[in-house]
């Protein structure tokens, strides 16, 4: 019999990945989404329940309806400049709205939880790569709100007896392999849906912010994660979990750091296209480099990522967005 799992923010980017990973794994995921960022056709693999994180109740009465026996946490706002101008929305939805779905959880007798984290709580790193035990400083709102839910979960964990894993990853990437899903926000802010968009002509031309930085060739540097092995890393946390695994939480990433110049002649390689580039300066609290230490997700989880070298990411991403519109 198919076990069951809530997937909050499961008509999301990463969030609709895992739902295809728990099929596959032969559990049944049942999406929980207000499809304010969502979309209703990424939900494929099981049913969708319309709703907010807001309405305990609501979350309550689905726990308990499709009798789920573990949650996935996604349902998130995400956009770190929105959260800066607007930090009253993060606390709300992302905070008051996990507090929200862990009394909801609580209510309905569900105790293992598996939490998309960030690599945002640890701000500007001093060294890398970043290890589960950097100092945890967040530059944002957004870092804040997904920082003090982690927090909340560590005596969450000791007061209710609830069990979780907070899986801090980096940055996600990629698309889904066999071309049913894939990554479209509006309005859309991470780099490589941006350098797609330039090569394919819909955008006039992309930003390099910052081109002075202490790096290689002076763009910034990050750990780019195939969101299909995140889909794979949040599945084999929830079967830690369910092996009597104690709370964790870990670092998702690939070790291996990309500048936006690589990503740009990454792109330019597979789409056989120039993408046009204008060099901007540096955002605020923008860090030189990230890049995961997840040596201890590879112990804990046996886990390590596949399918995310910078080729791979940029070619499913490609054939995605060029189907996409």
């Amino acid at each position: 019999m198919e076990r069951t799992v809530l997937v909050t923010g499961g008509a999301g980017y990463i969030g609709s990945h895992a739902c295809k990973a728990l099929k596959r794994a032969g559990y049944r995921p049942v999406a929980y989404d207000n499809l304010s960022r969502g979309h209703r056709e990424a939900v494929r693999w099981g049913p969708l329940v319309e709703g907010d994180l807001a309405q305990k109740e609501r979350l309550s009465k689905a726990l308990r309806e499709y009798g789920a026996e573990a949650v996935m946490h996604f349902a998130a706002y995400a956009y770190v400049e929105e959260s800066v101008e607007d930090p009253a929305l993060y606390y709300r939805n992302n905070l008051e709205g996990s507090l929200s779905l862990f009394a909801a959880m609580r209510q309905a007798s569900v105790s293992r939880l598996v939490f998309s984290s960030t690599c945002a709580i640890y701000g500007i790193p001093e060294k890398a790569p970043i290890g589960e035990s950097a100092p945890q400083h967040p530059v944002s709102p957004y870092g804040e709100t997904k920082l003090a839910i982690e927090k909340a979960l560590f005596w969450y964990g000791g007061a209710y007896r609830l069990s979780f894993a907070a899986l801090r990853y980096f940055n996600a990437a990629g698309a889904d392999p066999e071309g049913e899903i894939g990554e479209s926000h509006d309005p859309e802010t991470h780099l490589i849906p941006l350098v797609l968009e330039a090569a394919l002509g819909r955008r006039e031309s992309l930003d390099i912010y910052g081109t002075d930085y202490p790096t290689p060739d002076g763009t910034a540097i990050r750990d780019y994660i195939h969101v299909q092995d995140l889909a794979e890393a949040h599945v084999r946390a929830l079967s830690y979990l369910e092996g009597g695994g104690e709370s964790t939480a870990l670092n998702l990433g690939t070790g291996r750091g990309h500048s936006v110049r690589e990503v740009i002649a990454a792109a330019e390689k597979a789409s056989k296209r120039t993408v046009p580039a204008r060099e901007a300066p540096r955002r605020p609290g923008d860090p030189p480099a990230l890049v995961a230490d997840s040596r201890r997700a590879a112990r804990v989880l046996g886990w390590s990522p596949k399918v995310s070298t910078l080729d791979s990411i940029i070619e499913t991403a490609l054939a995605w967005h060029a189907r996409a519109r």
